[in-house]
């Protein structure tokens, strides 16, 4: 996750923004104040009717009970709507209400990844505070001050709003320099910081429409900081840029390689855990259950 930072002249200043781990910065803007309060509104419409339908079948089908059973049930009703509807919502479709929906907004985590019903939960829990007891002066308030738009809610969650519609896609990778090829796999790479392999990122997809002077600077101002993580350096004469590519390239192969890896062991794993037996500790099978069987090689 990178923040957006003041640099010096000549340095690229970079904007709050989800950063994958390819370095690709998903081009996903936390949402404006008006599109969530328009999103609020229609939200708090549906709960309203919500509402009143559920108390209107409520009183017909309950029979007559004492006040204060209807008391209760009515209190019920009231926190069903308020915290239990949003709450099973956003859940169930990973951070998207009706009003939401509309606005093409979703709630994510800080780090970009779907929300679960604790967070859901939380966000419900205050914005029955924020936004209806408080009529939204609190939200707003928070909101303006935080800037990625967070009302209580989203601090406490860890959580906020983005706007989905509008996003372009990530621009692909060039190919790897041949002349560089062997020296990259080679090279020791440590872990670029967000910004900075973002900036290079966006550098080379936008290197052709800046001006020549520009282009230079910017390229060899890049390839200086990324140059502190990667040993050795490039063979003397690398061009700026075709020094970028490598190292984003090789990031790229060797976080695919990881995965890969990760994924044949998380793979053995299960197929060691299916073939294990049914009283073992590590069986992931019940009684009568067949161990998994494997495809023949071919067909792998």
């Amino acid at each position: 996750m990178s923040t957006r930072t003041p640099g010096p002249a000549g340095r690229l200043d970079l904007p709050a923004e989800i950063v994958t781990g390819e370095a690709v910065a998903l081009d996903l803007r936390p949402a404006s104040f008006a599109t969530r309060g328009l999103a609020v509104l229609l939200d708090l419409g549906v709960m309203f009717v919500t509402g009143i339908v559920l108390l209107l079948v409520l009183g017909n089908v309950l029979p007559a009970l004492d006040p204060a059973a209807d008391q209760a049930i009515g209190v019920l009703a009231i926190v069903a709507v308020l915290v239990g509807l949003p709450v099973t919502v956003e859940t169930l479709t990973r951070g998207r209400s009706l009003g939401k929906l509309a606005g093409g907004l979703r709630v994510v985590r800080d780090d970009g990844g779907p929300i679960r019903m604790r967070h859901a939960l939380v966000r419900a829990l205050l914005a029955v505070i924020e936004i209806i007891f408080s009529l939204g002066s609190i939200a707003l308030i928070t909101s303006l001050l935080n800037v990625r738009g967070k009302r209580l809610g989203d601090l406490l969650a860890g959580t906020f709003v983005l706007r989905e519609r509008g996003g372009a896609g990530a621009v692909p990778l060039p190919g790897m320099p041949m002349h560089l090829a062997n020296w990259a796999v080679g090279a020791d790479m440590a872990r670029l910081p967000d910004g900075l392999a973002v900036g290079a990122r966006r550098f080379l997809a936008g290197a052709q429409g800046l001006h020549p002077a520009s282009r230079h600077q910017l390229g060899s101002d890049l390839a200086a900081q990324i140059s502190r993580f990667v040993a050795p350096p490039p063979p003397p004469g690398t061009h700026p840029e075709a020094f970028l590519t490598a190292v984003l390239v090789e990031r790229r192969r060797r976080d695919h390689e990881r995965l890969g890896r990760l994924q044949a062991a998380r793979s053995a794993r299960l197929d060691e855990r299916s073939r294990a037996a049914v009283l073992s500790p590590t069986a992931t099978r019940l009684l009568g259950d067949q161990p998994r069987q494997h495809p023949p090689a071919q067909y792998r």
